[in-house]
């Protein structure tokens, strides 16, 4: 029974790593992703509704920052982090 057990983890275990290679792209990318990105996930408290926070960025410039609401007012603004290449 104890063999059997342990054949059942093992193979769990397995389809795991497979699971995370897949999603990130090879077993390298599993390992980045267990070590730094799981860990520091989180659910946020915020809400449909609320107000997003307040976030300073670099300016095109590379030198100075400045405030997201500095720039945007009351208008609504829409950000997308992702990659185009």
């Amino acid at each position: 029974m104890l063999k059997w057990v342990g054949a059942v983890v093992a193979l769990l275990i397995l389809l795991a790593v497979i699971g995370l290679s897949v999603m990130a792209g090879g077993i390298r990318g599993a390992y980045g992703m267990v070590r730094y990105a799981l860990p520091h996930m989180h659910r946020g408290t915020l809400r449909v509704g609320d107000n997003a926070p307040d976030a300073s960025l670099l300016a095109l410039d590379g030198s100075s920052r400045f405030h997201i609401r500095e720039r945007t007012g009351a208008r609504p603004l829409v950000i997308v982090f992702g990659s185009y290449t």
